[in-house]
């Protein structure tokens, strides 16, 4: 009996790293197909763009290369011809690169802004074994605010980001920044990388988050060095004094709608919220560009004092 029961627990904990195993490589390794995740679907016109926008940056973008002490991050920097001393840090989401955050950055070109845009981790130009999920991005973007304050000095800066970049500018909120640093610009982002696994897991593949989800959070401390339940935006936003605009598709389903309400109550700062109906994951500046962009810019002109 005693056999049995330590093979049953020997196949349990066999079975567990497996399926730990299995979930952050799915998840978290930049070389694993993410197909799965995304249902297999090839967006031909994403990849036109991709193009499209990589030739832009070609044309108009700086290359800038900085270290975190432990690994290179690149980044585009386009300076505006007017010679502003505002700086909007644009920040992609998962699995993107700093690609495609053209269009949001012509936009802020526009209205006399230079922009910053990092390609996070694991991501683009930059290095990085593993996705950081905006938990570890939030630290290099610290690294990206203080090169912009070190290479241009009494600067304003507004974070912006989409998706995962936009819970890595909420992630980053919560921290102690310089007072250069104004507001932030969220749109589509998610409470935590554990509730957003947990919807995953379940929509997936028909799983609670005990046991596999807390067998791929010890893979992810040992292989990442980092906790998937401590990656949390929700916690960080309510320590944030910096005034945010939350934006959301009514229709995401990738980054759940009612993520929106549960980030904004928690909010103890200046707060402003903006949905927009009909519009699936990052799709909102797409579906209603016009309401999208005002309302961008009527925030940043209250704030950024």
């Amino acid at each position: 009996m005693i056999i049995v029961l330590i093979i049953l627990i020997l196949l349990f904990i066999i079975t567990g790293f497996i399926t730990g195993n299995f979930l952050f490589n799915l998840a978290l390794n930049p070389k694993s197909s993410k197909s799965m995740i995304f249902n297999g679907e090839i967006d031909e016109e994403k990849e036109l763009m991709k193009i499209e926008n990589e030739k832009w940056l070609n044309k108009n973008a700086k290359d800038v290369y900085i270290s975190n002490k432990e690994i290179n991050l690149h980044s585009y920097e386009v300076k505006n011809e007017k010679e502003s001393k505002i700086w909007v840090i644009a920040v992609h989401g998962y699995t993107d690169s700093a690609f495609f955050m053209v269009n949001s950055a012509k936009m802020f070109l526009n209205y006399g802004y230079n922009v910053l845009m990092p390609d996070l981790r694991a991501h683009g130009k930059s290095d990085g074994k593993y996705i950081g999920m905006g938990w570890l991005d939030r630290l290099d973007l610290m690294c990206w605010i203080d090169y912009l304050i070190a290479t241009y000095g009494n600067i304003k800066i507004i974070l912006y980001g989409i998706s995962m970049g936009a819970a890595t500018v909420m992630m980053i909120s919560g921290e102690k920044l310089p007072s250069n640093v104004r507001m932030v610009i969220e749109d589509c982002g998610y409470t935590s990388v554990w509730e957003e696994f947990a919807g995953k897991l379940k929509t997936l593949f028909h799983m609670p988050a005990f046991p596999a989800l807390y067998n791929a959070n010890l893979i992810t401390k040992i292989r990442a060095g980092y906790s998937l339940k401590k990656a949390s935006a929700i916690k960080q936003i309510k320590k944030s004094k910096l005034p945010t605009l939350f934006i959301h598709g009514d229709q995401d389903k990738f980054v759940p709608f009612y993520m929106l309400d549960k980030l904004y109550k928690s909010a103890n700062c200046k707060k402003e919220k903006l949905i927009i109906k009909n519009a699936g994951h990052a799709e909102a500046q797409w579906i209603e560009p016009e309401k999208y962009w005002h309302t961008v810019r009527k925030f940043i002109k209250k704030y950024i004092y």
